[in-house]
């Protein structure tokens, strides 16, 4: 039993274990299995194991560095889209029928609809993300150039604009009432994960006695994005408005990149330069996660056992 508990430990320290809040459940992801388990209002805990193999491990490509920080965001977003529709079907009031569209398009489509429907989501999503972080206060702070000349200077108000806008969305969508239940949950698949990769026994008590925090958060990498692109920016530069604009846009696939492979690197590191590096991520934490209830425990338990 000792020897199991060792190798075990050894298997958890090398993992990559990652997971999601999702409503009123958990979602842990372990290589190419991941799993969602979602408490229903009888009580009871629902759990559903899935397979999700990477496109980079078919392709040698695509697990090259930078390169696979592109491809895991993208997969991340299409599973997250995918786990929380999952989550919200078990509190949904009744289920409609299908409308003569519905079927119509499920026809059309050859009964490939909701993934069509999630391809298109994750692609909204990503096109509004651009708009409201990249694109929106490029343009605000293009209407700073009349009072200033200095291209540096304007880099910078555009970075700290776009980290304002950021920290104020986080701060608006954690007063919302639903969204302070999906926050625990967070706090639980931490808490969670922080417990296994000490080789502690999942148990809602030492589960509990965990912090909240993880360094490889989601909430850290997109804060992380919003400093390297102000680094990036700063040292590659383009003349012309809409080219500049353009290259902004075309560097978040590269800008994300970079910012995984920080994480990951981040991850598994305890220098203190990478410490200071991640504390901005860390503190921001506190408003992306709070601390779960004892149910909500068991519920990322039960969803991290699934994937083991």
């Amino acid at each position: 039993m000792k020897e199991w508990r060792e190798i075990r430990l050894k298997e958890v320290k090398k993992s990559t274990i990652g997971g999601q809040a999702v409503i009123e459940g958990v979602m842990m992801k372990n290589k190419d299995k991941y799993a969602v388990a979602v408490r229903k209002l009888s009580g009871e805990i629902e759990v559903e194991v899935s397979k999700c193999q990477s496109i980079s491990d078919k392709v040698p490509f695509f697990r090259l560095p930078i390169i696979r920080g592109v491809v895991n965001f993208i997969e991340s977003m299409v599973v997250g889209v995918k786990t929380l529709t999952y989550s919200a079907s078990f509190y949904e009031d009744e289920e409609e029928e299908p409308t003569k569209m519905d079927q119509a398009l499920d026809k059309l489509l050859k009964g490939k609809t909701e993934d069509v429907m999630m391809g298109v989501t994750v692609c909204f999503s990503m096109l509004l993300a651009i708009a409201l972080f990249m694109v929106a206060p490029y343009f605000a702070t293009r209407l700073l150039e009349r009072f200033s000349t200095s291209e540096t200077m304007l880099v910078i108000v555009e970075g700290m604009l776009r980290i304002g806008i950021f920290l104020l969305y986080v701060a608006l969508i954690s007063q919302m009432k639903d969204m302070k239940r999906v926050f625990m949950y967070h706090g639980a698949e931490h808490k969670t994960i922080n417990c296994l990769e000490h080789g502690e026994e999942l148990t809602v008590e030492n589960v509990k006695k965990y912090s909240r925090i993880h360094k490889r958060c989601g909430t850290s990498f997109l804060l992380i994005v919003m400093i390297i692109s102000m680094i990036f920016f700063l040292f590659i530069r383009v003349d012309g408005l809409w080219a500049r604009m353009a290259f902004r846009i075309l560097l978040v696939p590269v800008i994300a990149g970079v910012s995984y492979e920080f994480i990951k690197f981040a991850g598994k590191s305890d220098s203190k330069i990478v410490q200071i590096l991640s504390t901005p991520g860390m503190w921001l934490q506190k408003l992306t996660t709070r601390e779960p209830e004892e149910d909500m425990i068991e519920v990322a338990i039960q969803s991290v056992e699934s994937v083991l």
